[in-house]
């Protein structure tokens, strides 16, 4: 299993979505709830969000490859699969 990073922001909404999405996902299968998240909140930690490549949070990373990032207007739908995905990845 590998560990994922994501940044996040502070009263964010969409991080709030992502975390969110998250709890919901690794309470409904208990494999999702196995996966490390290192949430980095990058107003705190800006010498680790400068080495990753991207521009809005949420943004999550596996093997230090980008598998997500909000977009403006994203649904919650949308956050959740996107969640889901780099869940799955990260089991790989």
């Amino acid at each position: 299993m590998k560990k994922v990073l994501a940044f996040r922001l502070e009263g964010c909404p969409y991080c709030r979505q992502a975390m969110n999405a998250v709890k919901e996902l690794a309470a409904e299968n208990e494999k999702y709830a196995a996966v490390v998240i290192e949430w980095v909140e990058e107003n705190e930690h800006p010498e680790i969000s400068a080495k990753y490549d991207y521009f809005r949070v949420p943004t999550m990373f596996v093997d230090d490859v980008k598998l997500y990032e909000a977009h403006p207007g994203e649904s919650y739908e949308e956050c959740r699969e996107n969640v889901r995905r780099v869940l799955e990845e990260a089991l790989a």
